[in-house]
């Protein structure tokens, strides 16, 4: 070390305790000697300085977290974890850019869906402008020659096939509707009236009874009036009614004719489903610690052991997850263009499916040290315990979110 290396802090004492000071930061309280009163550019070198540490940080952590399974709980265990980003906050961090970067997955392939296949949104009065049922079967005859000539410029982008069928259904249906009002209303005569009027009246309004009454029942069990439980506290009863009229608001919205009030409540819903989710999960985070303690109980492993394990799966799978929306969203955008880079993004999106399961079970083998046959068996076990968890977590996620 030269000479311009060393420091000397002899005489100088801790402004916040008086400690006589040995280094940089005070022994007996951990203040730094350091002032934060200094000019701009000083706070923006340091700034600098805090970034380029993460960053190193970061790319010692992420290499293995990927490509190393149980290496960096193994080294947390044994003491080494300067050089690594913090279990907790490395899962934090992807869990919240995991589901940031899904919602928007979401987002772009249902616009991507709306401004491709223009004709396969279908309005409910598309047929009510027709008087006669010549002009209802030209309608529908040029609305399906519509749908057919967009599939046909949108190729082989994945869910047109399934948006395209459907819209044919659905015009379909309006029009046999249509015909069927028009029929009846023809057939209102007097001879006529009731043997000819009847049947074709009662098939118009039961088509029509399938598009208006599908949630009628559901709006009317989901009425705030009706959701009050007896053994819960006011203040969660007026909570439970708020969400019970938010959900009612939401189905309604989804079922209305008006495109706008359509979209607004599927977004609505769509944010409120993913702005739960990252709460779900570390709500889950102590569960799968608590059943990998459970199953190796005889280990003698502290609980916080299992939870570092358990915050590292978490950290790797959300990684997984954020790759594979990334090339997903590469492949919808890129497979319409070059067929052969498309099939390579899926293989990588396979290769990813498959190393998850595999790299959990290296995992489980490294940290817990047993043979491969309990490590099979108890790694199948606390995947189907953490599979009805899951379930049930992100059932309950997706109610919130649906009654934001």
């Amino acid at each position: 070390m030269s000479g311009k290396d060393i420091v000397s802090y002899d005489g100088v004492h801790c402004a916040n305790c008086t400690a006589a000071m040995q280094g940089e930061f005070c022994h007996h309280c951990g203040q730094s000697i350091h002032t934060v009163l200094k000019p701009v550019h000083h706070m923006f070198e340091d700034t600098l300085e805090t970034f380029l540490h993460v960053d190193g940080r970061v790319l010692h952590t992420l290499p293995p977290l990927m490509t190393r399974p149980g290496f960096l709980t193994l080294e947390y265990f044994s003491g080494r974890r300067q050089r690594y980003v913090p279990p907790f906050r490395l899962m934090f961090v992807l869990c919240l850019l995991a589901f940031f970067l899904t919602h928007i997955a979401v987002d772009s392939l249902a616009d991507h869906g709306k401004s491709g296949t223009p004709s396969a949104q279908v309005d409910r009065h598309t047929f009510d402008k027709f008087d006669t049922p010549e002009q209802v079967q030209q309608a529908l005859d040029k609305r399906l020659a519509e749908l057919n000539q967009a599939k046909a410029q949108i190729g082989n982008v994945a869910g047109v096939d399934t948006d395209t069928s459907k819209a044919e259904k659905k015009l379909r249906k309006q029009a046999d509707a249509r015909i069927a009002e028009i029929e009846a209303e023809q057939a209102k005569t007097p001879a006529a009236g009731a043997s000819a009027g009847a049947p074709a009246a009662a098939a118009a309004s039961a088509a029509r009874a399938d598009d208006d009454n599908d949630f009628k029942d559901m709006n009317d069990a989901l009425s705030p009036a009706r959701v009050h439980v007896s053994w819960l506290p006011e203040f969660m009863n007026t909570r439970l009614a708020h969400s019970a009229a938010n959900l009612r608001a939401n189905l309604k919205g989804m079922s209305s004719s008006n495109r706008e009030e359509h979209d607004q409540a599927v977004e609505r819903m769509k944010a409120g489903i993913f702005g739960v989710l990252p709460q779900t999960m570390f709500v889950l985070m102590p569960a799968f610690a608590l059943l990998l303690k459970l199953f190796y109980l005889f280990k003698r492993r502290l609980y916080m052991e299992h939870l570092i394990v358990a915050l590292h799966s978490h950290a790797f799978l959300f990684a997984v997850l954020l790759l594979w929306v990334a090339l997903a969203m590469v492949k919808a955008w890129v497979a319409p263009h070059a067929a052969w880079a498309g099939s390579l993004l899926g293989w990588l999106e396979f290769a990813l499916a498959i190393w998850a399961p595999v790299y959990l079970l290296l995992m489980q083998k490294r940290i817990y040290r047993q043979g491969w046959p309990m490590t099979v068996i108890k790694y199948l076990m606390v995947g189907w315990c953490y599979f009805w968890l899951l379930g049930f977590a992100l059932g309950g996620a997706f109610l919130m979110g649906v009654a934001h």
